[in-house]
């Protein structure tokens, strides 16, 4: 039983204390990892693609950037950034060692291995220095935060001036018979596809339930703005499935 005066946050559905969240959260990626690339496809039918080339589109990499992708798994969004940017950097942190393990292993193969830099760390507490970036990307992992303002906060430090904050997180479809017949599709076919393709119905259970748990797109943009970010804007990724926001370091 959890302590009443003990710090909460949710786990999927269920209430854990905040110190417990980041192991659990590690251990269901590093469960997955070596089918998360293909349990992305199988899920959006290919669809999370289209998401993060639009996240490309709007984030316009230049080259010579320096770009930190949080929660950056296996690399995929620094993969993007790196080939549209044409020259630059990217850092990948993510919590989970084994996702940078099988990042890392692609790099190697597609001889990207000096562009780029993997970290084991938290996105609550970046091992880096203030104004220290130009980009500031994240993609699909800051619901799997404790506590995602502190994760924003971190973002705001560690970016230089001018620089940019990119967030692609799964949202809330506006209309609620939608919405409805989206929570039928996750709840009842996600978990049973991570068990057949993954081995792991459990941790597609959690992926699943953290969704319903993130905030909505206008919640989550005053946390953008609370963390200090100015012209906030975000988009929605097919009819709100997934949201794109977007801040700028002034």
């Amino acid at each position: 039983m959890i302590d009443d005066s003990q710090n909460t946050t949710h786990f999927g559905f269920e209430t854990v204390r905040e110190e417990e969240k980041a192991g659990r959260v590690q251990g269901v990626f590093s469960s997955v990892a070596n089918r998360y690339d293909i349990m992305n496809d199988v899920m959006s039918g290919g669809v999370h693609r289209i998401w993060k080339d639009a996240m490309m589109d709007w984030l316009a990499p230049r080259p010579g950037q320096q770009l930190l992708d949080v929660a950056g798994g296996t690399g995929d969004i620094s993969f993007r950034f790196l080939k549209r940017a044409g020259s630059g950097h990217a850092t990948v942190l993510d919590l989970t060692e084994p996702m940078l393990i099988a990042g890392r292993k692609r790099a190697e193969a597609e001889k990207m291995a000096d562009s780029l830099d993997w970290v084991v760390g938290d996105a609550m507490a970046l091992p880096f220095e203030d104004n220290s970036f130009d980009v500031y990307t994240i993609s699909f992992g800051i619901r799997n935060v404790t506590r995602p303002q502190d994760a924003l906060n971190e973002a705001f430090r560690v970016l230089r001036p001018g620089g940019r904050l990119m967030v692609l997180e799964f949202s809330q479809l506006p209309n609620p018979m939608m919405q409805a017949a989206y929570d039928a599709y996750s709840f009842n076919v996600i978990p049973r596809m991570g068990q057949m393709i993954a081995g792991d119905r459990e941790s597609y259970q959690y992926l699943v339930e953290s969704i319903r748990k993130f905030p909505d797109q206008e919640t989550f943009l005053g946390m953008v703005r609370k963390a200090g970010f100015e012209n906030a804007k975000y988009r929605n990724m097919t009819m709100g499935v997934a949201a794109l926001h977007s801040g700028w370091k002034i």
